[in-house]
């Protein structure tokens, strides 16, 4: 089963790519990871799609069984930030499903205590726990590909009902 994990963004979309095989159903396998980088001197709507275009490139170079993404949440501090995020995750959301891709929302903290243990666990801790996880030689950078992989490995946990996380 694949399982892509994206983490929405108007300046950069990480994604991370999973497998798990049969015969090791609770070991993830790191197949992709990396950024969408999109324009950032255009408007909105350009942004939006430049971002289902590249997210449709993704998509068709390997496709996933899943898309799995972060719930919308709103820090009263910057309901703006939400809004704008808001606009990138519904054209994810939007790509995923006219593909008939099974979509998996997971709130925040539930995907740093998927991966860390720790529900308010910082960047650099997620960063960390990721490569460990891989046994990758340096963490994933930049974070957002990190956070896309740590996405795509709460829902891989939620499918196979075990934790699989390493300190």
């Amino acid at each position: 089963m694949k399982i892509l994990g994206i983490d929405p963004g108007l300046r950069m979309t990480g994604y991370g790519l999973i497998e798990y095989r049969p015969l090791q159903p609770t070991q993830p396998h790191l197949l992709d990871g990396g950024v969408i980088r999109l324009k950032t001197n255009t408007s909105l709507a350009d942004r939006l799609t430049e971002l289902a275009a590249e997210l449709n490139a993704l998509l068709d170079e390997s496709p996933p069984d899943i898309c799995a993404v972060e719930q919308l949440y709103a820090h009263y501090k910057h309901p703006r930030t939400a809004i704008l995020m808001g606009h990138a995750r519904g054209v994810i959301l939007q790509t995923a499903a006219t593909r008939g891709i099974r979509i998996a929302e997971f709130a925040a903290n539930r995907i740093k205590q998927s991966v860390t243990g720790h529900g308010h666990a910082p960047k650099a801790q997620m960063q960390r726990a990721v490569q460990v996880l891989f046994k990758l030689a340096e963490p994933p950078s930049p974070p957002d590909v990190a956070d896309a992989l740590a996405i795509a490995i709460c829902c891989g946990q939620s499918l196979v009902g075990r934790r699989i996380t390493h300190h």
